[in-house]
């Protein structure tokens, strides 16, 4: 049975608020990756406070102006928190995160959590969490696809094409003489012209073998990625946040690939002390940890997931800032070494790099760091596998990758 929900009337015209731009405003809360955790206090926790929410929103209602002006006079006149609480804005955050769970782009739900007090008792605390929805994900990815498509000058796209003609349904080359075991697409004004230049013309024209004619279609192939992101510890060192817009970029990547390339498949691997395979659906919750970087492992994973794979092309795209530090023993244990290049984690490392080679998968690097021993680590790693590298920064990361995804539209494939 369909329910009504009533609310106060406020005098403003709330409705007409897009959730879509605030749900645009919050992608970097939303996707944070630990950033401004340094001490990766509960970094695995896989919902989020509700209060961290209510005060994003009311930092975007500030930033994008959308505050009327005796709103900020009653915010500036506010002197604690049970007077806000009480406040208009504050019924309109809370409204604002009432649609975003009632148009289906977070989950609110409450959970009750351990909570140790100074007198060293566990007391039982409710608190309500959040988190994205498949729907949140999908709208985040499109978002973040067409800012990068739109820097790139690229409006429209197809699937990955190559230089190679087969015969096909669809009509996009020359045509040619038909051959045994090509697809009988016929060209009909090509084959009555062939049997007329070779008997004149006459009723009924008389077809021969040889006068059969053909379209020809451009061969499109099918991809397989995985894509491999560095979650260790330096990916959120240094100043800056490189592993939120690694986030980004796999959404969206994931979003061209359902819309624009159906054949493909994506599968996203994160790789620290070892490597996992995740689901996208679970790619926003995902943060940095105190790891180091096992760049041997999430090959070795890559691998096997691309095994499984019937496809034309089979690629690695790795994005990562830092040198192989850790790789995984025969017994299980991690071996780990963060000081330099460690001559035993790299030759692992390069070995496992020229096993894909053999198995014909490229391996192309986005690498985010710009230090001479870390980029000649690269260069080798992409002469091995005669893939590609591209020094880029965190800004430009998505535009790169997107150029790379799509330049494989021309890639022949024997």
């Amino acid at each position: 049975m369909k329910s009504i929900k009533y609310s106060r009337h406020t005098g403003e015209d709330w409705d007409s608020l897009s959730i879509e731009e605030l749900l645009n405003k919050l992608s970097d809360f939303l996707l944070q990756s630990g950033f401004n955790n340094p001490y990766f206090d509960d970094f695995r926790n896989s919902d989020r406070d509700l209060q961290a929410l209510h005060d994003a929103i009311l930092n975007a209602l500030l930033r994008s102006g959308t505050l009327s002006d005796e709103m900020l006079d009653q915010l500036e006149r506010m002197e604690d928190r049970e007077e806000f609480e009480n406040s208009e804005i504050s019924r309109l955050v809370q409204y604002l995160i009432d649609r975003l769970a009632r148009e289906g782009y977070i989950r609110i739900q409450k959970s009750k959590k351990p909570v140790t007090g100074k007198g060293g008792r566990g007391l039982s605390q409710s608190q309500v969490r959040f988190e994205l929805t498949d729907k949140a994900l999908d709208f985040l990815g499109y978002k973040t696809l067409k800012n990068l498509l739109g820097s790139l000058g690229k409006s429209s796209f197809g699937r990955h094409d190559t230089r190679d003609m087969a015969t096909g349904v669809e009509a996009s080359g020359a045509s040619k003489r038909y051959e045994f075991g090509d697809t009988l697409n016929l060209n009909v004004s090509g084959t009555i012209l062939n049997a007329i230049r070779r008997e004149g013309l006459k009723v009924p024209i008389d077809l021969e073998y040889a006068d059969l004619e053909i379209h020809q279609c451009e061969y499109q192939s099918s991809c397989a990625t995985v894509l491999m992101l560095d979650c260790s510890h330096s990916m959120i060192l240094y100043g800056e946040d490189r592993f939120t817009p690694a986030k980004k970029v796999a959404l969206a990547l994931a979003h061209l690939i359902r819309t624009q390339y159906p054949g493909d498949t994506l599968h996203v691997v994160l790789f620290h002390d070892s490597a996992e395979e995740i689901p996208l659906s679970r790619l926003a919750r995902v943060q940095v940890g105190p790891f180091y970087t096992n760049t041997r492992e999430g090959l070795r994973l890559a691998q096997r997931i691309l095994a499984r794979e019937n496809k034309d092309m089979r690629q690695i795209i790795m994005i990562t800032d830092g040198k192989p530090s850790a790789v995984t023993e025969p017994d299980g244990s991690i071996y780990r070494n963060a000081f330099g290049l460690d001559p035993y984690v790299v030759g692992l490392t390069f070995k496992e790099v020229s096993q894909c080679r053999r198995s014909n998968i490229l391996i192309n690097t986005f690498m985010l760091a710009r230090d001479y021993d870390l980029v000649a680590f690269v260069r080798k790693v992409t002469e091995i596998c005669r893939g590609k590298a591209y020094f880029t920064t965190p800004r430009s990361l998505g535009q790169y990758i997107l150029m790379d995804y799509m330049r494989n539209k021309v890639q022949k494939v024997h």
